[in-house]
């Protein structure tokens, strides 16, 4: 009867192993934008257009999901070609020698209704701290082709001078030409994986 059991509690996991479903980021419904304050009095918003990623959950509710997400530093775009080359330096990002932005999940937790808390590791450069991001998750929809659709909203805060985007340049009055706190929204669509 114990070895029964011990049988039975295997068989569980491993059906429960194979029950995960894998999501694929949609590259042309999904945006990855940022703001930094200007001169204190104004703000600059940017994106980057180049980015994947690999989502799986076991859950319906996304409740126990695996999160891995990298973006291509030489894709910023901030409408400013000057800009944007200056970024891409070492002042900043330096995507010569760092070329992704990594995010690896450590939990995905339901607040309430809509409210997640998605907490993971944020790789900028060389430099890996853990941060905490706020989620709305907007359901789930079937599209006109038959493919499985998750939506969500994905929002943070970083001190851009923690992850070494040094630039620090100071007005007369003290404050700093580019802010330190930087703001990003992630909107991200999903689709289901085929036979997944």
């Amino acid at each position: 009867m114990k070895n029964l059991k011990l049988t039975l509690i295997a068989l569980f996991v491993s059906i429960g192993a194979f029950a995960q479903t894998t999501w694929i980021i949609d590259p042309a419904h999904t945006r990855v934008h940022f703001t930094a304050t200007h001169m204190v009095i104004n703000e600059v918003t940017g994106e980057f257009k180049k980015f994947d990623g690999v989502i799986t959950s076991d859950d319906e509710d996304f409740t126990n999901t695996s999160i891995e997400f990298k973006i291509q530093v030489n894709s910023i775009n901030t409408d400013n070609e000057m800009r944007d080359t200056h970024l891409k330096s070492d002042d900043f990002f330096n995507g010569e020698k760092y070329p992704t932005i990594t995010f690896k999940s450590k939990s995905f937790k339901k607040i309430e209704g809509k409210k997640y808390m998605l907490t993971g590791d944020l790789t900028i450069r060389d430099v890996t701290k853990t941060i905490d991001l706020a989620v709305i998750y907007n359901g789930k929809i079937n599209d006109p082709y038959g493919n499985l659709r998750a939506g969500f909203k994905v929002a943070g805060t970083i001190n851009r001078l923690e992850y070494s985007l040094k630039w620090n340049t100071l007005l007369g009055t003290g404050d700093a030409v580019v802010g330190n706190n930087i703001t990003f929204v992630c909107d991200v669509e999903l689709t289901k994986a085929k036979g997944k």
